[in-house]
């Protein structure tokens, strides 16, 4: 009984062999046959690509969960070793991956198994990368044809398609990270192993981050004992720390790509499903016919980026704007009845709209990204990632530029304009009775505790929000839905729910763990980097009002890195492993922010700092001139110490150039001796579309040999005929309990 038991606890913690699951879901607008036809077209579509395919019930009544697994390991390494010669022909590669002479012989077998085995082993993330791109390539291509809610009448009914958690290296992951203060070489790459380089390139880039934030954090807690803020001294040193991370990351990453053999890879280019082209070419190149797309309508939709930001900042800047004078009015100039509850005005209507205007303009940037039609996925994002950074950059930093050079400035200019506030709200007094107000004076303060604000308890906020507010919410939807369940049995004439009645008993555990993870959010990398790169932002620009703001995020930025890790293990569906070769678009925003950060500081330290100390002393506005000098000044010593510290970074040798040389010495050498040699016939044959005959014959002998608890779960429906049967099974009890409740 014991040992039924523990065997069962196995199966349950087992993915079952699966690559990747596919969410079948008929929306409502369609009836069954539809359906029916749509996922027969499927199954058919995945055998084909060399897929062997089960079919389960989905937790919704109208959904379906299409399991996939690569059928055969020829075909899997046959695709593996084109991927690879393709990286050696875009330079990816320094060398070619060997040829055996024969696969049907002993000795090609050999070669194959020492070559795959041995001396480069297939990782879990590059077999589930070229099984994805097995299912979403096109057919013509050798692939599926598969696009989560793209065009064709099949991918209207795809929800999602998503590898599974390995939950036994979750729970190891997690635990090992909470005990550990840094992140080691080991940690990165058994992430970049798992989830891909894209995923890597960020916790490398958190964790260099995390290490350079050491300096920042000790000589700002100096500076805020000693030098006080506004200190020009600070402003230099933060100035030369923020170029030396710039450009320290820059050859960070280049290293890192060499040494995880992805440098160039950004040259691969991922094809857009959602690509609409005008027009059929010849590459004058290759030769080769190509699809064209007009770059004049491109350019005149990409100028459209213009009155896109003229939005943003007519919008959300309106609103803060607006906010913030009302701030002002009803803090420095009211002194009325209920005074202590209107201050938190501001705060509601920002609460309340701000992300009502964030998220309308973010689906604005979505839908301008898609109208430039872009043919690769590399293109969309980056442009994306530049209208969602315009938005990020208004909501993130216009408070503080309002108060630093505005508010302290001009007050005594603008605030008389406040009376506007003073008079609409006369309107709603006794009439003749003047509504109370005080005279007005600068607050000395208000900058440090604006910067304070931002830089500790909007990312304690931050981190709530993105951490524990999902976890209380899929708890609370888990709690709902076993409540419905419930209640559905007791409507229903039979003693048990008809949803999970026929799951097999071994098989239960993971079909609900899968269920729950095909209901989790995608995770979106793109989100956590623009997080880190808002919050240099803050460092950069303004943390010479406040030295002690790298002391924040450094305890931050510890509790990121673990926080992150749950989000992915726990909260998002696992990532699709992409490859990347640096952090993309976020680079250009790094170096943006890194020499506005120059200007900000040097224009903040004229403004504020003064010899007796006191910040909120402002020199006299007509010098301007000496307040443009200063910044121009600040800006050229950047750009001067930046050529400086670019010049000394380029000058060290690091790991991943040295294993780059390395390869390259041994690759010529190897050439020059195999010069002379005869070459071998190429390794695999065929045309790589398809391999659905190879499978099927490997599905076989796997059937017969392997009686693993794993290769139960795929024998249960022997082919895609009893896959496609069972399917529309379900698919024809859906619909008839869908009747049956309707007339009942």
């Amino acid at each position: 009984m014991a040992g039924s038991t523990a065997e069962s606890e196995q199966r349950a913690r087992s993915n079952f062999d699966v690559d990747y699951v596919i969410h079948f879901v008929t929306p409502p607008t369609e009836s069954p046959a539809e359906a029916e036809a749509a996922l027969t077209q499927l199954l058919t579509s995945l055998t084909t690509a060399g897929f062997k395919t089960s079919v389960r019930r989905g937790r919704a009544p109208a959904s379906l969960l299409i399991f996939t697994r690569i059928a055969s390991l020829r075909l899997l390494h046959s695709h593996i070793y084109r991927a690879r010669v393709q990286d050696w022909l875009y330079g990816v590669r320094p060398a070619a991956p060997p040829v055996p002479s024969s696969i049907s012989s002993a000795e090609g077998a050999a070669a194959l198994d020492r070559y795959f085995g041995q001396e480069e082993p297939v990782t879990e993330a590059e077999r589930l990368r070229l099984a994805y791109a097995l299912i979403t390539q096109p057919k013509n291509e050798g692939g599926a044809g598969v696009s989560p809610k793209g065009p064709g009448p099949v991918n209207k009914f795809v929800q999602a398609v998503f590898p599974l958690h390995d939950h036994a290296f979750n729970r190891r992951w997690l635990a090992g990270w909470s005990t550990k203060y840094s992140l080691e070489d080991g940690d990165i790459d058994e992430i970049r192993d798992r989830f891909g380089e894209r995923v890597a390139f960020y916790f490398a880039f958190l964790r260099s981050y995390f290490a350079f934030l050491l300096f920042p954090a000790a000589f700002g807690f100096a500076a805020w004992l000693v030098l006080g803020p506004c200190s020009w001294v600070y402003a230099l040193v933060n100035g030369l720390w923020a170029v030396v991370f710039f450009e320290h990351w820059k050859s960070k990453e280049v290293d890192l790509a060499v040494q995880w053999g992805v440098r160039g890879v950004s040259r691969i280019q991922r094809p857009r499903a959602e690509f609409r082209f005008d027009r059929e070419g010849v590459d004058p190149v290759t030769g080769e016919v190509v699809k064209l797309y007009s770059p004049y309508k491109r350019l005149a939709r990409q100028l459209l980026q213009v009155p896109f930001a003229a939005a943003c900042v007519a919008a959300l800047g309106g609103l803060i704007a607006s906010c913030f004078a009302i701030e002002i009015f009803i803090t420095e100039v009211y002194n009325g009845p209920f005074k202590q509850y209107l201050t938190f005005l501001p705060t509601i209507l920002l609460t309340i709209f701000n992300p009502t205007l964030t998220t309308l303009l973010t689906r604005l940037a979505e839908k301008l990204t898609k109208m430039e039609n872009y043919e690769t996925h590399d293109e969309h994002t980056a442009s994306f990632v530049q209208k969602v950074f315009v938005i990020n950059f208004i909501t993130s930093y216009l408070g503080i530029f309002l108060t630093a050079f505005v508010y302290v400035p001009f007050a005594k200019v603008l605030v008389p304009y406040l009376d506007i506030f003073r008079l609409t709200a006369q309107r709603f007094t006794a009439e003749g009775k003047p509504l109370p107000t005080k005279s007005w004076e600068l607050n000395p303060g208000r900058l440090t505790k604006q910067v304070i604000y931002f830089t500790v308890t909007a990312q304690i906020v931050n981190l709530a929000t993105e951490v524990i507010v999902p976890y209380v919410k899929q708890k609370l939807f888990k709690t709902v839905a076993k409540v419905q369940s419930e209640l559905g049995e007791k409507t229903e004439s039979g003693p048990a729910s008809p949803t999970f009645a026929k799951d097999h008993p071994d098989e239960a555990k993971f079909l609900r763990r899968v269920r729950d993870q095909a209901e989790l959010d995608e995770y979106d990398v793109t989100i956590d980097y623009r997080e880190m790169v808002i919050q240099f932002g803050y460092l950069s620009l303004f943390s010479v009002v406040w030295p002690l703001t790298a002391c924040s995020f450094l305890v931050n930025n510890w509790v990121e890195a673990r926080s992150d890790a749950v989000k992915i293990a726990t909260q998002c569906r696992r990532p699709i492993p992409w490859r990347a070769d640096s952090i993309g678009p976020w680079l250009n925003a790094l170096g943006f922010l890194s020499w506005l950060g120059s200007i900000t500081s040097a224009a903040l330290v004229y403004l504020f700092h003064a010899s007796d100390g006191n910040t909120g002393s402002i020199l006299d506005l007509a010098r301007g001139w000496a307040l443009l000098l200063s910044i121009v000044f600040a800006e050229h010593l950047y750009l001067a110490v930046q050529l400086v510290v670019r010049g000394v970074v380029k000058r060290l040798d690091s790991p991943g150039l040295q294993k780059e040389k390395r390869e390259r010495f041994a690759m010529r050498k190897q050439l020059l001796e195999r010069m002379a040699a005869a070459g071998g016939d190429v390794f695999y044959g065929g045309s790589g579309s398809g391999g659905g005959g190879a499978a099927a014959e490997t599905i076989g002998l796997v059937a017969k040999e392997d009686d693993r608890p794993e290769q139960e779960f795929w024998t249960r429906q022997n082919g895609v005929e009893e896959a496609i049967q069972v399917g529309r099974a379900l698919i024809a009890e859906t619909a008839a309990n869908k009747t049956k409740t309707a007339k009942s």
